[in-house]
């Protein structure tokens, strides 16, 4: 434990740590960069010296010497509100926050809707103030991934933005998952299960997932022959309202459906409210399908049929690929694509 005599000792340093734990001070060194070259062993027991000594590194002097700032930006192109109150962003961060716990470098967080908020934003975003960018919720015409490239700044997208999803896109550096398999494979079981007249609550189509699951809906029905019927496709924008907004429009255009797969677990919670209000039975008289698998999925009524998607290790995942930009590091691909599965529950 660190007593008080330690501590009167001035600040520890690295040859302390090193002395403490029994290794070299570039095995420490190694350790406090997140350098993988280090044994786990040795690594445990750099860490267990660093607790027990209280021990600091020292961002400033380590910045002139690497250059770095052990900082990462996580930019959430959506407003605030949006961000705490939907279990996608959180579940983001909460991947990205463990896996930065892995390295020497620090998080910090800024929504950018309003002009005001991106201005600042793009302000800070410079190599003096970060070493990396994380973006997430990107939406299609937005320029900052240009703009950080062209200042030399290693950059990695949460999602594939809906531009890649054209043919000759220019790549980029993202982590997304299946939404097209995943949504084709929720429309397709609806369909095995004996609906025939299925819709789709589809998301903001500015945004790679809400086009993507809208794209597998699409090739769902149509290797079903049945042809697709535009009034069973409504818009929403992944919120609750909007899907339940959605869910009394398609009711209205096309009162005979059968079965819904709506492109997000709150939209579709707003759907099964606006059902029970129109009096149809889930799945009896209509059977619902969301996507995310988020706590909301099973606190439903019926549970919710849905989509996993893996969005802790997707964060994960992103800050795996930054940091290996950051070092400069070979990359066998830019962007790492996650499986996702059905998960069946009672309103199917």
């Amino acid at each position: 434990m660190t007593t008080q005599r330690t501590r009167s000792l001035g600040r520890p340093t690295l040859d302390a740590v090193a002395a403490r734990a029994g290794v070299g001070r570039g095995t420490v060194s190694r350790v406090v960069n997140g350098s993988p070259q280090v044994s786990p062993e040795a690594r445990a027991a750099v860490q267990r010296a660093i607790a027990e000594l209280g021990y600091v590194p020292n961002r400033a002097a380590r910045a002139l010497v690497t250059q770095r700032t052990d900082s990462v930006a996580l930019v959430v192109s959506e407003p605030g509100d949006r961000v705490f109150a939907e279990p996608f962003f959180a579940a983001v961060v909460r991947g990205i926050s463990s896996a930065l716990l892995e390295t020497p470098m620090q998080l910090w967080l800024a929504m950018a809707q309003s002009p005001v908020q991106r201005e600042r934003v793009e302000h800070h975003l410079t190599s003096q103030h970060v070493d990396g960018v994380l973006l997430l919720s990107l939406h299609d015409a937005d320029p900052l991934p240009a703009l950080l490239e062209e200042r030399g700044l290693p950059t990695v997208l949460g999602g594939r933005p809906a531009r890649m999803l054209q043919p000759g896109a220019q790549p980029a550096y993202f982590v997304d998952v299946d939404n097209v398999g995943g949504a084709r494979n929720a429309t397709r079981y609806l369909f095995d299960r004996g609906r025939r007249r299925v819709a789709t609550i589809a998301g903001t189509q500015d945004v790679g997932p809400g086009l993507a699951r809208l794209t597998g809906y699409r090739e769902a029905v149509e290797a079903t022959g049945v042809g697709l019927d535009p009034n069973l496709i409504a818009y929403g924008d992944f919120s609750e309202e909007s899907g339940a907004a959605c869910m009394r429009h398609l009711l209205e255009t096309s009162p005979d459906l059968d079965a819904v797969f709506v492109a997000s677990d709150l939209m579709a919670f707003g759907a099964l409210r606006t059902l029970r209000g129109a009096g149809r039975r889930v799945p009896e008289d209509v059977a619902v399908v969301g996507f995310d698998d988020a706590p909301v999925a099973r606190q439903a009524e019926p549970p919710l049929t849905t989509v996993f998607q893996p969005i802790e290790e997707m964060g994960r995942q992103m800050v795996q690929l930054l940091v290996a930009r950051i070092r400069g590091d070979e990359l066998p691909a830019p962007c790492v694509l996650l499986d996702t599965r059905l998960v069946p529950r009672a309103s199917t």
